[in-house]
């Protein structure tokens, strides 16, 4: 147990006091109570004063005001005995009262009067601090009494007063000296509330008041487990009970770490940043625990430092072959909503997330002041930096600044008044661009006006910013069609989504669209009343009962492809366009037998009867449903009047009148939906035409296979080559001045308005690790895609020198050159894909492949792929300085903490 007064006063030794000659009483009157140093004085926040028996003390006033020395009055030794509860925890009585019960001495007297007299033999000086509480010193003659206990015995307690202004850190070391814990051990705090739960107390740089601990509370102090892992978390994986995670000696680092459900872009994040060396090492070392910043406004309170922390500690005890890192999960989840849930992300965002998290919790500057950034105004580059940098520090100093941040240069230039701006930004990693080819490789279905021929898939090579017109003059050299008899649409759904003009942009167009290229007359077209022919969008429907008492009503649902017809305008008929449907579905749809022929009209054509007239289409009818239901079909007719026509059709097509109709006619809307036959006339939107089937109809008629046939051009085989880039390709071409887009216009001081500025970044300093992030992924407005070009990136000696603008030291060609120590790599496309990571262990210097909870050593010739999505590079002199660096009590370069596995190992 601690003492109740703490340090045992000088003049105090062993329990005997350490006696004195004894100044005359007038003398020790005025060495007591009335100089500067006497009990008169004001008190002081922070000092110690010591609590006097009242009794004894009245014995000692009397005995030093007596004109004439009487031996028989002198007080004899200090004599506490009054004050104390019990003499075993030497707890002072409730209640007491100053100048009653005790009076209060400041140290210089008290050790005067100690001297001069003595202190009963085996009692404790009563100690007490002086505490500054709202403004007015007092002396805290109760200090707060907690019950220590460690968190593998907490049955046991042991009781120690501090003062409410002790830190916690101060329980924290009477803690590890009560149950013989080193200080090198890791260690923790717990105060059990009244509720009976438990609380983290984080911060121990704050006091017993701040922190409202209260006397009897019971504080658990627990120690870090060898395998790195805090016994109350008791995070296991479930292969591995405890007893054989602690025989489990393998080289540390080399731990998978479990896929909690779409976790491994942040496995293969976690995986890269625990194999940056320095930074290892500055979590294993606890260099952490000091400058961890509970207070900081933009930081996460400490937490995603300390979770970090656990995850590196557990992966390099050696200890595990995986390990489960749900903690982790669950703080980036509460500190950063986007990751919350299982949905897959991206490695480089969560890296992003959690190297901006450590840097703000564990940031050296506790408060923040404001700082302006300066535009160089003509200075020399050399002075702007280093303002720059020492303004970035100001703000920002941290293990991550260290180690991750560098320095950019960027230049702005107006392009109307010349005004040239440069500043210097600091960066923590480099996302470089990749170069994107200028070609497209685009799939679509042709389908020909001869309906013998089945519908061909072919794969074009256009422009990428090219036109619906490039596409069509692809597709010619494949078919002989000319590019003026195609027609381009967009099908979804049986539908139309949309049918293309010439002149739109292929942007519009995603690689998931199902395109369809028809081929009509030379004569036909969809928006010019001045052509022969005019085509016409058609659907196909079938009817189906609908559920309701009578069956008396029909619902129809589309089907097949839908087409589009050319017919002649001076023969627009129901009956004609029949026969023109029929010709063109004739390959998989059979004609009626003479056994089915009818005897009467048929009663489902308006035989003779005009198609009605259309009108202009911007976007459809009003009546037509939203775009929520089938997607705009606006570019499909415009400006078109489909004129009256009774002509029986196609002279040369055979016909006999009293044939059976299979399947009937219906104008509708561009959705298919709805039936036009009640809309009026003047409404201006291009007819639709339904082709409806009865389901008995279909059955017999209809060949569904041959319908949905269709044949591979031999171009489906092609492959649009990409040829490997370098790594130096894409730095220069992150180097290479841009003009600045219209969403993103800079403010040019001196013509007070936006510009379209161009825009050049170079490269001034670089950090100890380099990030570079290669761009794979690309998205705009209509497309998005993931660049699948291989990259070839050195393994050792990247050289940066040639991209480095700040004037160099060509004595240190090593403050240049960078050798790769991990890659986040990415399988797959945008909407699926898995994330893995190439590391080297820095003690042993062997490649692994991380995949979750799988480890498999490489090869360095296995490390370059396609797959490679963010790079991570060290510099070369900080590796040699991490090599040649002395261990405490070592003078050579440490040795790998333990005998390397053997590559056979099974540690997946």
């Amino acid at each position: 147990m601690a003492s109740v007064g703490g340090n045992r006063s000088p003049g105090a030794k062993g329990g005997q006091p350490q006696r004195r000659r004894m100044p005359r009483q007038a003398r020790q009157w005025c060495q007591i109570e009335s100089c500067e140093s006497g009990r008169g004085r004001p008190l002081r926040d922070g000092e110690s004063w010591f609590l006097v028996d009242r009794s004894w003390y009245k014995r000692w006033e009397v005995y030093v005001q007596v004109e004439e020395e009487d031996p028989s009055i002198i007080p004899g030794c200090i004599n506490n005995d009054q004050l104390f509860e019990d003499t075993v925890n030497w707890h002072l009585k409730k209640g007491l009262v100053e100048g009653e019960d005790y009076v209060l001495l400041p140290t210089t007297a008290w050790n005067h009067l100690v001297s001069w007299y003595g202190l009963e033999r085996g009692q404790p000086p009563i100690e007490r601090k002086v505490v500054d509480f709202r403004g007015s010193c007092e002396v805290e003659v109760y200090p707060v009494e907690l019950l220590l206990a460690q968190h593998s015995d907490m049955d046991t307690a042991h009781s120690a007063q501090f003062s409410q202004t002790d830190s916690l850190d101060r329980v924290l070391r009477t803690a590890q000296d009560q149950f013989v814990v080193s200080p090198q051990e890791e260690t923790r705090l717990w105060i059990k509330n009244a509720e009976g739960s438990f609380e983290r107390l984080c911060n121990t740089r704050v006091t017993l008041r701040d922190t409202n601990v209260e006397s009897g509370q019971v504080v658990v102090m627990e120690t870090r487990s060898k395998d790195g892992t805090w016994p109350s978390q008791q995070t296991r994986v479930a292969s591995n009970g405890p007893k054989e995670e602690e025989e489990l000696q393998g080289q540390p680092g080399i731990c998978g770490l479990t896929n909690l459900g779409n976790t491994c872009f942040m496995n293969s994040a976690l995986q890269c940043l625990s194999n940056v060396p320095q930074l290892t090492e500055y979590f294993l070392k606890n260099r952490y625990l000091e400058e961890l910043n509970f207070c900081n406004p933009l930081g996460m309170k400490g937490e995603i430092a300390e979770a970090y922390a656990d995850l590196v500690k557990q992966a390099w005890s050696g200890h595990h072959r995986n390990i489960v890192p749900n903690v982790f999960k669950t703080k980036v989840g509460h500190f950063a909503s986007q990751f919350l849930g299982y949905q897959q992300h991206d490695s480089q965002e969560l890296l992003s997330f959690l190297l901006d998290g450590l840097h703000e919790d564990l940031n050296r500057v506790k408060k923040k002041e404001y700082v302006e950034q300066c535009d160089a105004a003509g200075r020399p580059d050399q002075e702007v930096a280093v303002e720059a940098w020492q303004n970035h520090k100001r703000r920002n100093d941290s293990v991550i600044v260290d180690t991750f941040h560098g320095l950019f240069k960027s230049t702005l230039v107006c392009p109307d008044c010349g005004n040239v701006s440069v500043t210097f930004d600091p960066f923590c990693y480099l996302s470089v661009p990749l170069p994107v080819s200028h070609k497209r490789v685009m799939e679509v279905f042709f389908v020909s006006m001869d309906p013998r021929r089945k519908p061909e898939q072919h794969r074009l090579v256009v422009p990428k910013k090219g036109k619906i017109s490039d596409l069509c003059m692809a597709l010619a050299k494949h078919t002989g069609v000319s590019p003026e008899r195609m027609m381009v649409a967009d099908v979804f759904s049986h539908r139309f989504y949309k049918i293309f003009q010439l002149d739109e942009s292929l942007s519009t167009i995603l690689d998931r669209d199902d395109i369809f290229i028809y081929e009509v007359s030379g004569r036909s077209s969809i928006t010019e009343n001045t052509r022969e022919d005019v085509v016409i969008p058609v659907y196909l429907r079938e009817r189906t009962p609908a559920r309701d008492y009578n069956n008396s009503y029909y619902g129809l649902m589309l089907f097949g492809h839908p087409l589009l017809v050319s017919v002649p305008r001076d023969r627009l008929s129901w009956d004609a366009l029949y026969h023109i449907l029929l010709y063109r579905l004739s390959r998989y749809v059979t004609r009626p037998s003479s056994d089915d022929e009818d005897d009467g009209e048929d009663k489902d054509m308006e035989g003779g009867k005009n198609i009605p007239k259309s009108g202009n289409m911007a976007g459809g009818s009003s009546q037509d449903p939203g775009p929520d239901q089938a997607g705009p079909s606006s570019g499909v007719a415009s400006g078109s009047r489909v004129p009256a026509a009774s002509s029986p059709g196609p002279s040369n097509w055979p016909q006999r009148a009293r044939r059976k109709h299979l399947f009937t006619l219906q104008t509708v809307n561009s959705n298919g939906t709805s039936d036009r036959s009640n809309f009026n006339e003047d409404t201006q939107a291009q007819p639709y035409i339904a082709i409806d089937w009865d389901p008995e109809m279909k059955k017999r008629y209809y060949d569904e296979v041959e319908a949905e046939g269709y044949v591979k051009h031999d171009c489906v085989g092609y492959v649009l080559k990409k040829a490997p880039v370098r790594l130096q390709e894409c730095i220069e071409l992150f180097t290479t001045m841009e003009t600045l887009e219209k969403e993103n216009p800079w403010y040019c001081p001196n013509c007070k308005q936006h510009q379209l500025a161009t825009k050049k970044l170079d490269l001034w300093t670089l950090p100890e690790t380099l990030i570079i992030h290669l761009k794979r992924f690309s998205y705009t407005k209509f497309s998005r895609e993931k660049l699948d070009t291989l990259v070839e990136f050195p393994i050792r000696d990247l050289d940066f020198s040639e991209f480095v603008i700040k004037p160099q030291d060509e004595s240190a060609p090593e403050l240049y050159k960078y050798d790769l120590i991990a890659v986040s790599n990415h399988y797959g496309g945008l909407r699926d894909g898995h994330y893995t990571t190439f590391a080297c262990n820095k003690d042993s210097g062997q490649w692994h492949y991380f995949d979750d909870n799988s480890v498999s050593p490489v090869t360095e010739n296995q490390i370059e792929s396609k797959a490679a999505y963010v790079l991570f590079y060290q510099r070369q002199d900080v590796a040699r300085r991490l090599r040649t660096k002395p261990q405490p009590g070592q003078s050579d370069p440490p040795a790998p903490a333990c005998d390397p596995l053997p590559e056979s190992m099974d540690i997946n």
